[in-house]
């Protein structure tokens, strides 16, 4: 985790320089149309790649990974409203079990236990991705470009269902 945050770290000073014309609209419009799962995996990068063509040298390295980072941003903030959310779903559901039941673990501690999980996942996962760059420019942008798609999915798998 320390790596990526380094990572992020190294592509946000140069970029804080460029005025970014990155917006969460055309995600979120993408995501309002959409009327399935894998519509909604479409929608996955949307700003990030609008940010990139509306910069002036947004395809530029330090433009990439700044656009990136920017909806990467956007889907964590999704991830942790979701989160909150399905954890309210799961307590719900926990809460409604019958009593011979009670002392079986939960929706929420297996939520909870899935999402622990999971970072660690995301984390190799992206490790993995950045390996494949040997050290090269395009390593940053294809590191916060994991992290974006892997969160939108998480994102969207925790997407409350009532």
């Amino acid at each position: 985790m320390i790596r990526f945050a380094a990572v992020l770290t190294l592509l946000a000073a140069p970029v804080m320089a460029q005025d970014l014309q990155y917006t969460d609209r055309v995600t979120q419009t993408c995501l309002e149309e959409a009327d399935s799962y894998g519509a909604k995996i479409n929608c996955v990068g949307a700003s990030a790649g609008q940010c990139m063509e509306d910069t002036p040298g947004g395809n530029s390295t330090y433009g990439m990974g700044g656009c990136l980072n920017r909806e990467y941003t956007y889907w964590d903030g999704l991830l942790n409203s979701h989160y909150k959310a399905a954890m309210e779903q799961a307590k719900r559901l926990d809460g409604e079990r019958p009593a011979s039941m009670k002392d079986l673990p939960g929706a929420a501690t297996a939520l909870r236990d899935m999402q622990r999980a999971w970072i660690p996942f995301r984390d190799k996962a992206c490790a993995y991705e950045a390996s494949l760059w040997g050290g090269g420019s395009g390593q940053g942008p294809a590191t916060v470009s994991c992290l974006m798609q892997q969160t939108a999915k998480q994102a969207l798998i925790l997407e409350p269902w009532d």
